[in-house]
């Protein structure tokens, strides 16, 4: 460019390199985006991999589920020790020993899904984690740098899930919302109470959120069986977010995600993030079918 602004001569050719240049560039970008992350949107499905069959459900399955894993989301949320002076839930480890955690945790689900299994980099906190939160991004994989990187200014609750989420795209599931599904079964594998915590409210709020847009009533039925301790949890999440709400920042962050999803095979673009409840049922579905033939 500056070339082109103080030697007159020959301008139109350099424009015309410096165009083939950025060409150049942006495929050889493209091309390694397709080869580290973009050909695993249309790999099989985890459904196709855990065995677990998707259908159509009912009001009243979606509304046992989410019974279940509200009474789930109590008793582990009473396993945890940790909370902030307003008896919001607040993580007791360190971002590093979380993350290995997490690592632990995906290596002891590997034993029943060997796709899952291979080496885990450790999730990285990112140190603009604010700036992440304005754009209303919990995490975020890099598929130039295999990286999973975590925005830790979020609510506690929220961290160890998304650490799993992010994870599972390692492993090449790009999908949102099986990268969900695989973040709960995860954090169901592990012995730590935090991440199981999270990773059950995770499900929980999924659940309940599909609960309440069918049926408002039923919802407010299983709302009356959450701990002190969860509605405290919820709220504060709520009251975090409802900050960056609607904003210029926020709202191009989710339009730039929307295209970015539906261009890579996920018609329904940031929705698909709710798509994980499929799978929940599934799995509900089939764990109960077990223990009725036992």
């Amino acid at each position: 460019l500056v070339r082109m602004i103080r030697q007159k001569e020959n301008r139109d050719i350099r424009l015309a390199k410096g165009i083939l240049n950025l060409l150049c560039a942006l495929s050889v970008i493209g091309f390694l985006f397709v080869i580290c992350g973009g050909l695993n949107y249309y790999r099989y499905p985890f459904s196709y991999y855990s065995g677990l069959e998707i259908m159509d459900s009912s009001v009243e399955e979606l509304y046992t589920l989410t019974e279940s894993l509200a009474l789930q989301a109590d008793e582990l949320r009473a396993q945890t020790t940790g909370t902030d002076e307003n008896g919001v839930f607040k993580l007791t480890e360190s971002m590093h020993d979380l993350a290995d955690q997490a690592g632990k945790a995906m290596k002891a689900l590997a034993e029943d899904y060997p796709v899952l299994g291979g080496y885990y980099a450790s999730p990285k906190p990112v140190l603009s984690s604010a700036a992440m939160s304005s754009a209303e991004i919990t995490g975020m994989f890099f598929p130039f740098t295999m990286e999973a990187n975590i925005n830790v200014d979020v609510p506690d609750y929220s961290i160890p899930a998304t650490m799993l989420h992010e994870m599972a795209h390692l492993r090449g599931f790009m999908r949102e919302d099986e990268a969900n599904y695989i973040a709960y079964i995860a954090g169901m594998a592990s012995d730590d109470p935090e991440i199981r915590y999270s990773a059950a409210m995770l499900a929980l709020i999924t659940a309940g959120n599909a609960l309440y847009d069918k049926n408002q009533e039923l919802y407010f039925e299983i709302r009356e069986l959450y701990s002190e301790g969860v509605l405290k949890d919820i709220r504060a999440n709520s009251a975090y977010w409802i900050r960056y709400d609607n904003t210029t920042i926020s709202t191009l962050s989710n339009k730039v995600n929307d295209t970015y999803l539906k261009a890579n095979a996920q018609v329904d673009g940031v929705q698909s993030y709710g798509r994980m409840l499929d799978l929940l049922l599934a799995k509900f579905r089939q764990d109960n079918a077990n223990d009725t033939t036992q």
